[in-house]
Order: structure tokens, then C-alpha cells, then sequence
């Protein structure tokens, strides 16, 4: 493992983490997802956010980054990502009862908040909080490097692109698609989206999007989370570090590695729009009710337990303990590097 030879905890003063796709992605998954939820699921969502305009979804889109960073919410922070104690590029998987920590992940944050959506007995603020973090979870549960551990999710890799000095995680969250784009306005991430819908519907994803409902269950949140988790995952061995951490490390990124990554960062996000608007379609309506995949998943019952999702206990070996100390240390908080973006 690349991770228990490094001397990470020196480091840590000098690393600045980021937030899973920045806001042009988030932004982004949510329009995508405006763009295919039914009209029941819309409506719903617009008065439980009491919001008619537009942007409905994209307007909290990132509203969990910046609830991490208040005192009320702090709480929230590790549950935007799950450390797969895994070995890429030799071998990339995640696994529910090793990776995800007594504090909570994205998967368990995934199956806890989807819970709170529709309970009358749960609060309207607190209701309209958990539909702000599954929209923002189900954006961050596809950017590769928040479903891996290698050096704090590639926080602890310095790389260059485009000139800048900034860190591997960055790169895939920000700079990677804001190059794509131009920029990270609420009007690029339309643009943006309109682009991946118009590649869903009728363009380059147009059979392939046709599985990415493949193993939803409503009934089964952690499961359905998983399958997204590892899907994203499996990048981290194929486009992240393929060639591994030394291949990267140091690098300006901005050429031929940028025209290989950019590739799936597009892939993930038209996924990751499709799913959410599934996913809140089962969540209002018990079925889906937009882009294919009609009749994936169950029934959404009322009765739904809204405690939080259990996970067994794995005997972990020591370096996954000594990286789980790691990110401990390190923090969960965002540097000013990317928190905007």
C-alpha cells in the first residue's frame, strides 16, 4: 500500500481538502436531474424547499458544504465520502462494513437522510435538510475520489494543472471540469446539463443509461448506494491512478491525463443526475417516473425505519486503522482551495 509508507500526518498543514465536484457539478447533477424527475416529484420538492423557481434543486445543491462549516452542522462533515480501504491500482473496491466508520459515510448518510424526506412526524426543517443532503450525497457518491482512501482521498497528492499547484482531489472536483466549461456559474451548470440530458436522451449515453438504474431498491438504500459507490470507485483504478500514486504525483495533469479523466468526469455526472432524480422519484412516488429504467426499485412506505443505517464490524488490519487515524487527524473541514468551487 502506497498510504502506510508515506508520512501523511507531517504533511498535513500543507494539504488543502476539497468538496466532491465543486459547485459547478453539483449545480449541475441537480439540473440534470430537474430534467428528468416526474411532475408529482418536482411539485413536491419545490413546496418541501419552498422554492418555484427554475433551479429548485440546483439552488441547494451545494447547501451541505456550507452547512458543514456552521457549529450546528459540523457533524455532517465525514458523511460526504467513504474511505475504501482498498489497493489501487492493483485492486479497487469498497466494502460497507470495513470502510464506513462508527461516525457515519455517504452511504450510510445516503439510506439515513432518504428516510426523512416524506415522514409527517419528522419536522419541516428537518425534512427539507434531508432532501438537501441526498441531492448534494448522491453528487458526491460519483466523483471517484470520495469513495477512496489513498492519502485522504487524494488530498495528499500534490499535482500542477494548467501551472497551479494544487492537489489530485482538486483537480478532479474543480479544475478538471471548470476547464471543460469555462467557468462555474449557475448558467454554465445549465448549459452543461442541457449538454449530458441531450447526450442521455438521444446521444452518446443513450444505451448505456439504460443500466445506470441497474440495482436501485428503495427498500434497500445502503445496497443502492453501494452499487454507486463502487461504480465510482472502479475509476480510481482505471482513470484516476492507473498507473499509480508515482505516476501522478508531482505531474502537471493538464494534457494527456486531463483528455483521458475528463471523459468519466462527464460519464459520472450525467449518471449521477440520472440517479437522483430516481432516487426522489422513489422516494415521492414509489417508482421512477423519468429517464427509463420505469419500474426499477420499490415501493416507498411511510413506515420506512428513520434511524440510522447499521453496518457490521470488519477486523481491520493495522494499516487500515493507521489510515483511519490519518483522515482523523487530518480533518474533515474544507481549506479556502475549492470550497467555492
Amino acid at each position: 500500500m502506497a498510504f502506510h509508507k508515506a508520512t501523511l500526518l507531517s504533511l498535513l498543514p500543507l494539504i488543502s481538502p476539497s468538496v466532491a465536484w465543486g459547485t459547478l457539478g453539483h449545480d449541475t447533477v441537480a439540473f440534470i436531474a430537474q430534467s428528468f424527475v416526474s411532475k408529482k416529484t418536482a411539485s413536491f420538492a419545490k413546496a418541501l424547499l419552498n422554492d418555484s423557481s427554475d433551479a429548485y434543486l440546483a439552488n441547494v445543491a451545494t447547501w451541505a458544504d456550507s452547512y458543514r462549516y456552521t457549529a450546528e452542522g459540523a457533524f455532517s462533515s465525514p458523511l460526504h465520502y467513504i474511505d475504501a480501504l482498498d489497493d489501487p491500482p492493483a485492486e479497487c473496491n469498497v466494502d460497507y462494513e470495513r470502510d464506513c466508520p462508527e461516525e457515519g459515510c455517504i452511504v450510510s448518510a445516503i439510506a439515513n437522510y432518504t428516510a426523512r424526506i416524506t415522514p409527517a412526524n419528522v419536522s419541516l426543517v428537518e425534512r427539507q435538510k434531508a432532501l438537501k443532503w441526498v441531492i448534494h450525497f448522491l453528487g458526491d457518491i460519483h466523483q471517484p475520489l470520495h469513495v477512496e482512501n489513498l492519502e485522504i482521498g487524494g488530498n495528499g497528492i500534490n499535482v500542477t494543472f494548467n501551472g497551479t499547484a494544487t492537489n489530485l482531489h482538486h483537480i478532479w472536483d474543480s479544475n478538471m471540469p471548470e476547464k471543460l466549461i469555462g467557468g462555474y456559474s449557475l448558467s454554465d451548470a445549465r448549459a452543461w446539463a442541457g449538454e449530458l440530458v441531450g447526450a442521455i436522451t438521444a446521444g452518446k449515453y443513450a444505451n448505456a443509461s439504460s443500466t445506470w438504474l441497474n440495482g436501485i431498491d428503495i427498500k434497500d438504500p445502503v445496497a443502492s448506494a453501494m452499487v454507486w459507490a463502487q461504480d465510482a470507485n472502479s475509476y480510481v483504478c482505471t482513470a484516476v491512478v492507473p498507473k499509480g500514486q508515482e505516476a501522478v504525483e508531482g505531474k502537471e495533469l493538464q494534457g494527456e491525463y486531463y483528455d483521458e479523466a475528463i471523459v468519466v468526469i462527464q460519464q459520472q455526472i450525467a449518471k449521477a443526475g440520472v440517479r437522483l432524480a430516481a432516487w426522489l422519484d422513489l422516494i415521492v412516488e414509489g417508482k421512477t417516473g423519468g429517464h427509463g429504467g420505469h419500474g426499477y426499485g420499490h415501493g416507498y412506505g411511510h413506515g420506512y425505519g428513520h434511524g440510522y443505517a447499521k453496518r457490521g464490524e470488519a477486523k481491520l488490519e493495522d494499516w487500515m486503522v493507521e489510515a483511519r487515524r490519518v483522515r482523523r487527524a487530518f480533518g474533515y473541514n474544507c481549506g479556502a482551495e475549492g470550497h467555492q468551487h
